[in-house]
């Protein structure tokens, strides 16, 4: 029998290969639009903008990879091998960002990172910021994992004197082996921590967040990751607790099996019941990172953030 695709699904089997790079395949993605209304009353955000669908990074925690499926792409490893880069007009960009109102948010990169090695070639998420140097008055939240951020210093500077823009710097852990095991495609954690200086002494407003945290893998490096950010500039600094959905548990299990094999069974015993997880240890980790906040002399969010909803935090007994 044949399956018709539909949808998101059908234009993505029409992308033209732009470019295959290793195991990495580039595919155009026909787009409507960029700009993406988002009702969650989790995020601090009305607006989404994600360039890319898809990411090369290859984080074994990544939430995102059940967006895959929504292609017809449902072999875990499609994620990072994969890479649809969107295609739209700054014109019609434009059109879409008079939609929104003064005062509203943007989450850009909100679920593959904007800032991926695509990003050198195509230049979608510049093409982004261009659009946004043309408007004013919004609230905008860039989060990524890569130092290529600081390529567009002087058009972040420019989007940042017309709107209230924060960037967000995810920074896992500091153990370069450690986070070459759990990230193996992305920049090292001290490429991102020269970003953050980088960007600081800018005048930009950054902060680093470090996600997800695992138990007994990077939960003792909470202190150390705050003072390491504030020593690099950082403004904030937040931590919350890994979630992992089934298509993200394919990964992460056997990465467990190979880097962590005596926290194997515990895992699987806890992500049996589902997602996400509560329990004693997200109070013990919410109050530790408190703490090392304080004690970094870091905030926990911008002024021009809003007040975090209780985030869904992992408890497993450890």
């Amino acid at each position: 029998m044949v399956s018709v695709l539909i949808g998101i699904a059908r234009l993505a089997s029409q992308g033209q290969l732009i470019e295959a790079k290793r195991a990495v395949d580039y595919r155009t993605l026909p787009s409507r639009g960029i700009l993406n209304r988002c009702n969650s009353a989790r995020v601090p955000f009305s607006w989404t903008i994600n360039p890319y669908r898809g990411c090369e990074f290859a984080c074994k925690y990544c939430y995102a990879r059940f967006t895959h499926e929504f292609l017809e792409l449902r072999e875990p490893e499609d994620f990072e091998n994969r890479i649809f880069a969107k295609q739209f007009t700054l014109d019609r960009l434009r059109q879409d960002l008079a939609r929104v109102r003064s005062g509203e948010a943007i989450g850009i990169g909100t679920a593959t990172d904007p800032y991926q090695p695509a990003e050198r070639r195509y230049g979608l998420t510049r093409r982004v910021l261009r659009a946004l140097a043309g408007t004013s008055g919004l609230r905008l939240f860039l989060t990524t994992k890569s130092n290529l951020v600081t390529r567009d210093l002087e058009l972040l500077t420019e989007v940042h004197t017309r709107h209230s823009l924060h960037i967000g710097m995810t920074i896992t852990t500091l153990d370069e082996r450690l986070a070459r095991a759990m990230e193996p495609r992305a920049p090292g954690p001290g490429p991102r921590l020269e970003a953050v200086r980088t960007l600081s002494r800018a005048g930009l407003h950054v902060g680093v967040q470090s996600a997800p945290i695992l138990p007994r893998i990077n939960d003792g490096e909470i202190e150390a990751l705050a003072c390491a950010a504030a020593s690099a500039g950082a403004r904030t600094f937040m931590a919350y607790g890994v979630f992992l959905r089934p298509c993200a548990l394919r990964v992460f299990l056997p990465f467990l099996a190979e880097s962590f094999p005596h926290l194997l069974r515990k895992y699987e015993q806890q992500f049996a019941r589902g997602a996400f997880l509560r329990g004693g240890y997200p109070e013990r980790l919410a109050e530790r990172v408190r703490a090392a906040r304080a004690k970094a002399g870091l905030a926990e969010r911008h002024a021009f953030a809003p007040a975090p909803l209780e985030s869904v935090q992992m408890a497993l007994p450890f």
